[in-house]
């Protein structure tokens, strides 16, 4: 096998070893799950903080969850487009949580190409999501990066956050954003913003 193959088939051993231990897997539970002796593992990486930073990086890449919202369709409303797009975003990081802590083991890692690949993938979704919600730029009160931002927040903090509740879903989370907690702002009742379906809360 081939060296990149050998790094690729480490990491995907890891990563799901990661989710069930955390930073705890042993390099001996990694060989086992990859079919390969201990020691081959240091043939490719030098040590095991090194594998655990590459499966990090590779669990938090984003493209799957980039290529859902960009697949969305545009036809849709501001607010069927942003509760889907919540609803996938809170899948990821559902997924994720925990890889949390491990994950700052990426961030603060010694090797700086890690730690911008994380922040790249931060960008890479903040971008897509403002994509998403810039035909409508009109109807809110904030630009649309900011409206994107605060989407990211809500959902980072509902699944991470100490006072997350995960029966919240998408719809829910941007009812919040957009209709804030006034009784009568809602989709559906004749708030004075109900013309732009976006209340003052935004």
């Amino acid at each position: 096998m081939a060296p990149e193959d050998r790094r690729a088939a480490l990491i995907a051993a890891t990563i799901p070893l990661l989710h069930e231990h955390g930073l705890d897997v042993s390099t001996k539970q990694i060989a086992q799950a990859a079919g390969v002796a201990e020691g081959t593992i240091f043939g490719v990486f030098p040590d095991k903080r090194s594998l655990l930073v590459a499966a990090i990086t590779q669990a938090f890449d984003p493209a799957p969850t980039l290529d859902a919202i960009a697949a969305i369709d545009p036809g849709l409303d501001l607010r069927a487009r942003l509760s889907a797009a919540a609803t996938l975003i809170t899948g990821r990081f559902t997924g994720n949580v925990r890889l949390m802590n491990a994950a700052r083991l990426a961030h603060h890692s010694a090797d700086p190409e890690a730690a911008v690949r994380m922040n790249q993938a931060r960008e890479r979704l903040l971008a897509v999501l403002t994509k998403l919600i810039e035909p409508d730029a009109e109807l809110l009160r904030r630009p649309p990066a900011t409206v994107a931002r605060l989407v990211l927040l809500f959902c980072g903090a509902n699944t991470y956050g100490p006072f997350g509740d995960r029966t919240y879903g998408g719809d829910d989370l941007v009812s919040l954003l957009l209709d804030g907690l006034l009784a009568g702002s809602g989709p559906a009742s004749t708030h004075p913003d109900q013309t732009t379906g976006v209340s003052e809360f935004c």
